[in-house]
């Protein structure tokens, strides 16, 4: 991890209305809206596998991982492809920004009125002069649940 003292440049993008940020050196390429094949009993934020030039990638909604609203069924995804142990994943948001130093921005920690799902998932928040940057934490983002799915109503 980085310190507030050395660059950290961040590649952003909008999930929501929140503004996101992960480590360019974790992030391998961003791509427009790719089609999916879907995997059968996956968890719900694995949208489908993409390929990616012969590579097959898993690609988790960023809006269903964190336990947002469902985007407009209009409004395609777009696609951070970043690593995270060893393998290459697709995160699905809504929008890309630009990519940002934050050099000589102090970290701070994720304020509690984030929602459960983002605050499990962001490493901490860069005060921008007009918004809130919310730093990913990619391992933390891609982990799904993998149990068998299970039915819905209490046992």
């Amino acid at each position: 991890m980085s310190t507030s003292t050395s660059t950290e440049q961040l590649c952003t993008f909008w999930v929501a209305d929140l503004l996101f940020g992960v480590a360019v050196e974790e992030v391998q390429e961003v791509i427009r809206h790719q089609p999916m094949t879907p995997v059968p009993r996956a968890d719900e934020a694995v949208r489908g596998l993409i390929n990616l030039r012969g590579q097959i990638v898993t690609a988790v909604d960023l809006r269903v991982r964190l336990g947002l609203p469902p985007r407009d069924a209009e409004q395609l995804p777009m696609n951070v492809i970043v690593r995270s142990r060893g393998e290459v994943v697709s995160l699905l948001v809504d929008d890309i920004g630009d990519v940002i130093d934050t050099a000589g921005v102090d970290p701070q920690p994720a304020p509690s009125n984030l929602p459960r799902g983002v605050q499990d998932v962001v490493r901490g928040v860069r005060p921008l002069p007009d918004a809130i940057l919310l730093v990913l934490d990619a391992d933390r983002a891609v982990d799904v649940v993998t149990a068998p799915d299970t039915p819905g109503g209490n046992p």
